[in-house]
């Protein structure tokens, strides 16, 4: 099968290269930047770039985008043109080209302010059926491109699944304050609870994905890891997390205090996959508890897939702030 992969040298993109490749796939990669998974160097809003990779494709995971770190770095106009311009043309390269499956990777980031409950309101049970409320460039980008999917599935029966994808990058925390609070590891294992996937998962979720579009046509699902929360641990998930967590995974405490980690003290919103797991037949490995057996073992979970990936970071400069600009 010949696949089309944007966003070839990024994260993801690289991660999906590699195992189609491996899977004896026909595997295009398509990338602004060039790497040894990238075929093309071009961007996702040249037409003519675009459909010359497009030519006998069968499916396209479109991976490419500006992120939120961006943001402080790139103007809203090539937000626009990456993010909503760069989908647009895609769309119509895969319908001239009857592409039997488009796999789109939003982000969780699009439901914004929608993740913000008030201290002493219970935490957000975050599903497909909350309304995005975009905060920033991103996020309202993002919620176009997905729009545009839905206009091309009615208007031309292109199969099309969107998948808003927790936290999966290996670098530390885009907030100041929580990288100083908090190691890199220690962080990306309490988010396992609520708003982490695991890079593996991510890439199993999108063959899953266009593995159903036939069947589905188009849908839009959370990527996330399994939480153990139910919606009873809400309010105090937001008010007293550790006491949540002792109750919903006791063995954590005794691995935790051998590490010197700290559990967060307030969780906001649990990112709910049931829809994605039932509609697209995924089946996520990397859940809080399968980290803690990692951790009991002594080794921090990490799939192969990640280590042959690395850490890319988002930005060629180094800021004064570190890693990020903000």
């Amino acid at each position: 099968m010949k696949i089309l992969v944007t966003g070839s040298s990024g994260h993801l993109g690289e991660a999906m290269v590699r195992t189609l490749r491996e899977a004896g796939h026909e595997v295009v990669g398509l990338d602004i930047k060039e790497s040894a998974f990238t075929d093309v160097v071009g961007s996702v809003d040249d037409n003519e770039c675009v459909s010359d990779c497009m030519r006998g494709v069968q499916v396209v995971y479109h991976t490419a985008t500006l992120h939120k770190p961006h943001v402080a770095t790139h103007s809203m106009q090539d937000f626009i043109d990456t993010n909503v311009s760069g989908t647009l043309t895609l769309l119509q390269a895969a319908k001239a080209n009857a592409v039997k499956a488009f796999v789109f990777t939003s982000t969780t980031s699009v439901f914004g302010d929608a993740l913000r409950p008030p201290a002493g309101t219970p935490a957000a049970w975050v599903t497909e059926e909350v309304k995005p409320i975009p905060k920033n460039i991103y996020g309202v980008t993002k919620t176009a491109a997905e729009d545009l999917c839905l206009l091309f599935h009615r208007k031309h029966g292109l199969n099309c699944i969107i998948l808003r994808t927790s936290r999966f990058f290996p670098e530390d925390d885009d907030d100041k304050m929580k990288r100083e609070q908090y190691t890199g590891e220690n962080a990306k294992a309490n988010e396992y609870l609520f708003r982490r996937v695991e890079l593996e998962d991510v890439v199993s979720a999108h063959i899953a994905a266009a593995e159903r579009a036939g069947e589905l046509g188009f849908g839009r699902y959370i990527i996330s890891a399994t939480t153990p929360f139910l919606t009873e641990d809400l309010q105090e998930l937001n008010s007293h997390a550790p006491a949540v967590v002792r109750k919903r995974a006791p063995a954590y405490m005794e691995i935790y205090n051998r590490l010197g980690w700290t559990m967060f003290g307030k969780i906001d919103r649990v990112y709910v996959n049931n829809a994605a797991r039932k509609d697209l037949h995924w089946n996520p490995k990397y859940d809080f508890s399968h980290i803690l057996d990692c951790l009991e073992a002594g080794d921090y979970p990490r799939s192969q897939i990640s280590k042959q990936v690395g850490s890319k970071g988002y930005h060629d400069e180094v800021f004064k702030d570190g890693p990020y600009p903000v």
